[in-house]
């Protein structure tokens, strides 16, 4: 079973980090958030002059064997052809990687095609049907849940040794709301009624139904409850190699982004098994996926968008990147009261 060393920022750093942002030329507190942020992200990178570099946004794929219920308004086989809208350039997280210099990595973890040699997909591909239908037995075995993990890591593996410090995952899986809601009432204890939404868009009689699938789904779950066996039983591998990706540039000290819904999920389970990943996240909105702002207040998480997104890919978390910019550049580019020569005012 794959480990992870991730130690808590030193938060010895922090007073000549709040003396710095107090030198500049504001009153003291008056950039709010971007303050927050850019001591956050100085205790990450445990320095007075933090930096941004090569942000990319990684999108893990896979299919769900729980979308053969119905639970979804969109068929499995739009999970394929998103990814192809992915490599074309033309999906939501495209346009917004473009605007704000993001490079995507896009991984097929279990899409239920088979895909030509395409370089820019990368084939970590566990099962090629993807994950197993949870309402009769568990969505993966403990190796496949393993490989996930791994796989999942090592693509932020390769992300930190081309130069990037900061990274938001996305995900595509018709079906993975689902499997979040099941992940969120398992280990948060919220009723299910209260985790299950539209997800792509299903009407009311389709959100019944969805929760109707998953709370059977839930009485038929037999396992131990553990945080492990929940991820393994429930999970979507794009998911589990999310929580593998996160962990891992915890561990490398990366800032991680925070997207939607499924995202949030995945770092529940991801903090649940390593606590120490929450200093890294830096949740990027609150979206209108019905139990997400729920499982933010659980996580003490405090988003700094609130846009009605529902898509995933990454999309939030890209949305939020040029408030973090802004607070690097607070830091790096403000001059000091002392250099303009300016009373400190407060």
């Amino acid at each position: 079973m794959i480990t992870f060393h991730i130690e808590k920022p030193d938060n010895a750093l922090a007073p000549a980090l709040e003396e710095k942002i107090n030198s500049l030329t504001k009153p003291k507190g008056s950039l709010g958030r971007l303050e927050e942020l850019a001591i956050q992200i100085g205790l990450i990178q445990q320095t007075l002059n933090p930096t941004l570099s090569h942000p990319i946004n990684v999108i893990y794929a896979s299919d769900h064997g729980i979308a053969d219920e119905g639970v979804s308004q969109s068929p499995k086989e739009v999970t394929r052809q998103v990814v192809y809208n992915f490599l074309n350039g033309g999906a939501g997280i495209c346009y917004l990687a473009r605007q704000h210099g993001f490079e995507i990595k896009i991984v097929d973890g279990g899409v239920d095609f088979e895909f030509p040699t395409i370089p820019e997909l990368i084939n970590k591909k566990i099962r090629k049907n993807g994950t197993r239908n949870f309402l009769h037995e568990a969505a993966m075995t403990q190796e496949e849940m393993e490989l996930a993990l791994q796989y999942g890591a090592d693509v932020v593996t390769d992300c930190y040794k081309e130069g990037c410090n900061i990274i938001s995952f996305g995900e595509m899986g018709i079906g993975n709301t689902s499997a979040s809601s099941m992940w969120m009432t398992c280990l948060t204890k919220i009723p299910l009624i209260d985790c299950v939404g539209a997800g792509s868009g299903l009407n009311s009689e389709g959100i019944k139904h969805k929760y109707n699938v998953l709370k059977a789904s839930l009485d038929n779950y037999r396992g131990d409850g553990s945080t492990l066996d929940i991820m393994r039983y429930f999970g979507g591998y794009e998911m589990v190699m999310a929580v593998g990706g996160m962990l891992r540039a915890a561990e490398l000290k990366m800032i991680i982004l925070i997207d939607g819904f499924i995202m949030t999920n995945c770092v529940l389970v991801a903090s649940r098994l390593y606590p120490e990943i929450l200093p890294y996240c830096i949740f990027g909105h609150c979206g209108d996926e019905a139990g997400h702002k729920r499982v933010l207040d659980i996580l003490g998480a405090n988003p700094l968008l609130n846009l009605g997104l529902r898509l995933g890919e990454g999309t939030g978390a890209v949305c939020a990147y040029p408030i973090v910019d802004s607070a690097i550049r607070m830091i790096n580019e403000m001059h000091t009261f002392e250099q303009e020569a300016i009373t400190k005012y407060f």
